[in-house]
């Protein structure tokens, strides 16, 4: 039975200034002040690769480091794309750090142990993934559990079974193909994985954007009710964006165990915090208020950006972690102050 509760957290980035507006007139201009709002983080992207640029000309403002930045965290971006699915429709996905876990295990293990070729290999974990997304929905649609309890659940499950089936030891020595269409290949001189991610990001926005899916997943995660009177089918939106988020972890597993050249059991699983920040950081850029791929490429560069300048000014390990918490905060307090700023503008706007 599908529950008929919609979460408080996940939902609750407000609908963007200029899609209200658009009742009230759609050729009206954007004000500065929202303009400001679009496009913030990424003006603050640009000042903090400046400054950095200035402090460490000689080891910051170089291109290796560049390529080294656009490259590296890739892999983060991908995953951050898959989670913003469920969260459009006001649920959350714990799961995505272990399924790319359980996704680089299996696949460096049909390969190293079991000799398989790495197509077959490949489809297996994307299967995975869907199962496991499969699963979850099910729990969140049918049964109407709430989502942060059975993603929460199934990330330990889960991060049992890949500690299970490893030894916990890491596997080494996947398929050269690829390690080399991973990392090894580059165009523009930057990894091809970044470019999965940009083509990803870009499918993507143009989803949200121009598609009656993408306009389903907006309307689920803004009132479920009323979507549900509209004819929309809510359980399957709910359901569908969970199966994507976990296929696309898995997806984001494939190129992790190419980037690292084998599978660790237990690393994939820092990149359930940066996700997280980069999905709600993403939420106050280009379309404030909403999940979406645009904010969620430039949150995750901002992000990787900052930490990178401020370990090459000799900064401990642990300031990743307070960087990235910092910015889940800051970020999420930000969408509620958008949400107070855009509630008085309707008052506002009701009264005139």
């Amino acid at each position: 039975m599908e529950s008929n509760t919609s979460t408080t957290t996940a939902g609750d980035a407000p609908p963007p200034a200029d899609e209200r507006r658009g009742a009230r007139g759609r050729s009206a201009k954007l004000r500065p002040a929202d303009l400001f709002q679009r496009y913030a983080l990424l003006l603050a992207w640009g000042i903090v690769v400046l400054v950095f640029c200035l402090l460490k000309p000689d080891t910051y403002a170089t291109s290796a480091n560049f390529q080294t930045i656009f490259g590296s965290q890739a892999v983060l971006l991908i995953l951050a794309l898959g989670l913003i699915l469920p969260l459009t429709t006001g649920d959350f996905d714990l799961s995505i750090a272990a399924m790319l876990t359980l996704s680089s295990m299996v696949l460096a293990i049909l390969q190293v142990r079991h000799g398989w070729p790495l197509i077959p290999a490949i489809v297996v974990v994307l299967l995975l993934g869907v199962f496991v997304g499969f699963l979850n929905g099910g729990l969140v649609v049918l049964l109407g559990i709430d989502s942060f309890i059975v993603t929460l659940g199934s990330a330990t499950v889960i991060q049992g079974i890949v500690l299970w089936i490893s030894g916990s030891n890491t596997v080494s020595g996947v398929s050269n193909t690829l390690i080399d269409w991973t990392i090894t290949n580059r165009f523009l001189g930057v990894s091809l994985v970044f470019w999965y991610g940009v083509a990803l990001t870009v499918f993507l926005a143009y989803t949200f954007t121009y598609t009656a899916l993408g306009r389903r997943l907006l309307f689920v995660g803004r009132g479920r009710n009323v979507s549900r009177l509209s004819g929309i089918n809510v359980g399957r939106v709910r359901w569908g964006a969970l199966v994507a988020s976990a296929t696309i972890a898995a997806l984001a597993g494939v190129f992790y165990t190419g980037s690292l050249g084998g599978a660790d059991p237990t690393s994939g699983l820092s990149f359930l915090l940066p996700a997280f920040a980069a999905a709600f950081l993403g939420a106050t850029a280009i379309t404030p208020g909403r999940f979406n791929p645009i904010g969620t490429f430039i949150a995750v560069f901002f992000l990787v950006s900052g930490i990178t300048g401020l370990q090459l000014l000799g900064a401990q390990s642990f300031v990743q972690q307070l960087f990235y918490g910092g910015a889940l905060i800051l970020a999420v307090a930000l969408s509620q102050l958008v949400r107070r700023k855009d509630i008085k503008d309707d008052a506002a706007a009701a009264q005139a």
